[in-house]
């Protein structure tokens, strides 16, 4: 059984595994100072005593909730993880009254757009060399809250 928890300091090694299998991109060290600024927004899937896949997301804005990222181990990939823990943050947001959320994924990564289209983010634009190797990256958002009951 899979069970999404809050990450704790002891899923560190096995985080960076999993960061490393799946991105080339980020300083695996962020996800410690997220743990220490954030911990409520680092979720993990945990199955057997084993962590197969994590979620880091935060308040952006008063608008807006961020997904900085989001990775499900080699082996345990398209058996509902991923979506899983998208809901878990995606609730999270919801709870913190954020009417948005977004995220950017590499123009070339299409099995991760296709997953985030089945999640109902859309494509609002490209930015042009957003990784650190030259690489597109678009961004996506998603209403979370219709916009009737988001009260200022």
């Amino acid at each position: 059984m899979i069970i999404i928890r809050n990450f704790e300091p002891s899923d560190f090694e096995e985080v960076l595994e999993i960061e490393s299998q799946a991105f080339s991109e980020h300083n695996p060290f962020l996800y410690m100072n997220f743990y220490e600024m954030n911990n409520e927004g680092f979720l993990v899937a945990e199955y057997n005593n084993y962590v197969v896949g994590f979620v880091v997301g935060y308040k952006l804005s008063e608008m807006e909730g961020r997904i900085f990222s989001l990775a499900v181990r080699e082996g345990f990939r398209s058996m509902g993880i991923g979506a899983r823990l998208m809901n878990s943050i995606l609730t999270i947001f919801v709870c913190k009254l954020l009417p948005y959320a977004s995220l950017e994924v590499r123009i070339t990564n299409t099995r991760a757009q296709d997953f985030y289209e089945r999640m109902n983010f859309i494509n609002c634009w490209v930015q042009k060399e957003y990784y650190s190797d030259g690489e597109d990256g678009i961004i996506m958002k998603k209403r979370l809250i219709p916009s009737n009951s988001v009260s200022f």
